[in-house]
């Protein structure tokens, strides 16, 4: 059990770093203004942007995705999934998720205040988002809040439920952040960062909880295929 406890743990440690290393890179990038990253994104950005508006209903469906989709959804679907596992006896789960959506949302805009990054500005854009620009937190919170739904339902899904699980989840973080780029509101470097940013903030969680569960006594768990706490499928289920 020990065993399996360190490879577990070491393989999330290597997720968190797989994934941090080309965010802080980004970050940096970002914050020097380097010019070939600067130069990527604004050529996508004018290309996405002439496009968009030759297609005028295809810009309002990408707009009405990015919202349904959007940071304050994701947010209220999270909070109120995990009242109800509380609610159901699961609150350690409950609590890793609050604490996962509260952490990432303060860290995007810590984040935010440190790049201090302008928005794309065109002559006809297609859309208007306040604030700083990296990284994007409609890209970071849709990554997240699918991840945490997952994350906490697994342990109650089917092995081929869990497999499209993950590809939704995948999807909708992935047609998010496309969204934020096509509507002009975001470079691509920041849609990048959030998807990645997003990924990290779960795999810390992750790597916390657990440890907690481990120092509760309970069996090394392999997140990705039981969830973050396989115990909670009793509760979940409870008719």
């Amino acid at each position: 059990m020990a065993k399996n406890l360190t490879v577990n743990l070491t393989l999330a440690s290597a997720v968190v770093a797989a994934v941090s290393i080309p965010f802080l890179l980004i970050t940096i990038l970002v914050k020097v203004v380097f010019p070939p990253l600067h130069r990527l994104d604004r050529t996508v950005a004018e290309a996405m942007n002439a496009y968009g508006l030759a297609r005028p209903l295809r810009t309002q469906l990408i707009n009405v995705w990015s919202e349904v989709f959007g940071p304050w959804p994701w947010r209220i679907a999270v909070l109120a999934l995990a009242a109800w596992v509380a609610y159901r006896g699961a609150r350690r789960l409950a609590v890793w998720a609050v604490t996962t959506i509260t952490v990432g949302g303060l860290l995007n805009l810590a984040l935010k205040a440190l790049t201090d990054r302008a928005r794309p500005v065109f002559p006809d854009p297609l859309a208007l988002a306040p604030g700083e620009s990296f990284p994007s937190g409609h890209a970071m919170t849709a990554t997240m809040g699918a991840g945490i739904v997952v994350l906490m339902l697994l342990p109650v899904m089917t092995r081929r439920l869990r497999i499209w699980a993950w590809v939704i989840a995948g999807f909708l973080a992935l047609s998010v952040a496309y969204t934020r780029v096509a509507l002009g509101v975001h470079w691509v470097s920041d849609a990048v960062g959030g998807v990645l940013l997003g990924i990290a903030v779960i795999a810390a969680t992750t790597i916390a909880f657990e440890r907690w569960r481990r120092d509760s006594g309970r069996r090394p768990a392999e997140p990705v295929v039981e969830g973050v706490e396989p115990e909670a499928a009793k509760e979940i289920s409870h008719h």
